[in-house]
């Protein structure tokens, strides 16, 4: 029963909002780009970051070494 009256409401929420969506102009326009990103050289760096550490937890995950024998 519940769930019946949410999908009504949602209904009547859908149909009384129609025309102020329909009223919404969607024309946009960009805004004119001046310089280039200051982040653009920045981004190879953290790229190469990123790979090195995917890189680093593949071996470590993929390690056979044994270190459960420890003697004291």
């Amino acid at each position: 029963m519940k769930i019946r009256t949410l999908a009504v409401a949602a209904a009547a929420m859908s149909l009384a909002s129609a025309p102020a969506v329909a009223e919404i102009s969607l024309d946009r326009s960009a805004a004119p780009v001046e310089d280039e990103s200051e982040i653009g050289a920045a981004a190879g760096v953290l790229g190469a970051l990123a790979l090195a550490g995917v890189v680093y937890a593949i071996v470590e995950a993929t390690d056979d070494e044994d270190t459960s024998d420890v003697s004291l």
